[in-house]
């Protein structure tokens, strides 16, 4: 299918690796010129040098989306490579470097660094970059949300919750764009294949005595997450649906959150 994206611009944030890398290159397949972003400009180098390789566009821009400052920098740089940006996906984030995962062992104020870089991280973005959106009359904004969005879990008092936020965000911001011609929503990735995830999966094995046997650390795993498609997610499951929803042949889904599960959220949404 061609989702008719040839010529379109896009910012996606945390792009120097795994998932945002994932999505970034294959936007780039469909034709669209890209930025991508990190806070390390030999990563978000080397994957622009992959895009330009296999003859797609794309440029760099590298911050800390965390602060005003950093942010208006990195929005700045993407919109001047290309002449203006016309699909923001927000998939910078992560908790605070703690490590601590636990609701009174890990201090309250550093829950507001997890909220820093997921929710205003984009806020700041979507501030910069949807004026010009509007003025043009077209746009996308696609936010990477998380399962510990919607799943609450004991250990996670930051992380769950400032995902929450963005889901909530993202509807918010689908109403208040009504009518101007851009989209905003949200997926909602499950269990998905990054580096981080095989490192778990080897600790996992090598506690277990399996030595590195990471299927069948994989399949007991999802045995008990209620998943009903029995396989890993893979970067490129995201990547697809965030082109998609990029597309202007997606222009009738707006506010929606996009379960990337494999069935795991048993509930009706």
């Amino acid at each position: 299918m061609d989702f008719d994206l040839n010529g379109k611009r896009a910012l996606v944030t945390g792009s120097s690796s795994g998932i945002g890398a994932g999505i970034v290159e294959t936007l780039a397949a469909e034709g669209v010129s890209v930025v991508v972003h990190g806070r390390n400009a030999e990563r978000a180098e080397a994957v622009a040098d992959r895009i330009r390789a296999d003859g797609g566009t794309a440029a760099t821009a590298v911050g800390d989306l965390a602060t005003e400052d950093g942010a208006a920098q990195v929005a700045d740089t993407a919109a001047a490579a290309f002449s203006g940006i016309d699909i923001l996906v927000n998939n910078a984030g992560g908790s605070s470097e703690t490590g601590i995962q636990s609701w009174f062992a890990l201090p309250v104020s550093e829950w507001g660094v997890t909220y820093q870089r997921n929710v205003m991280s984009a806020g700041y973005l979507i501030h910069a970059l949807v004026p010009a959106m509007k003025e043009s009359g077209w746009g996308r904004i696609i936010q990477i949300a998380s399962a510990a969005g919607i799943i609450p879990t004991s250990g996670q008092p930051d992380y769950g919750p400032s995902k929450a936020a963005m889901i909530n965000m993202s509807m918010g911001l689908s109403k208040a764009l009504a009518g101007t011609g851009i989209t905003v929503n949200t997926v909602m990735p499950g269990m998905i294949m990054t580096e981080g995830l095989r490192d778990f999966l080897r600790t996992f094995a090598d506690h277990r005595g399996w030595g590195d046997d990471l299927d069948k650390a994989a399949d007991y795993i999802l045995k008990g997450t209620g998943q009903t498609v029995h396989r890993i997610g893979q970067v490129s499951d995201v990547a697809y649906a965030v082109a998609f929803l990029a597309s202007p042949r997606a222009d009738f889904l707006n506010g929606i959150n996009l379960h990337l599960d494999g069935g795991a959220t048993q509930s009706i949404y």
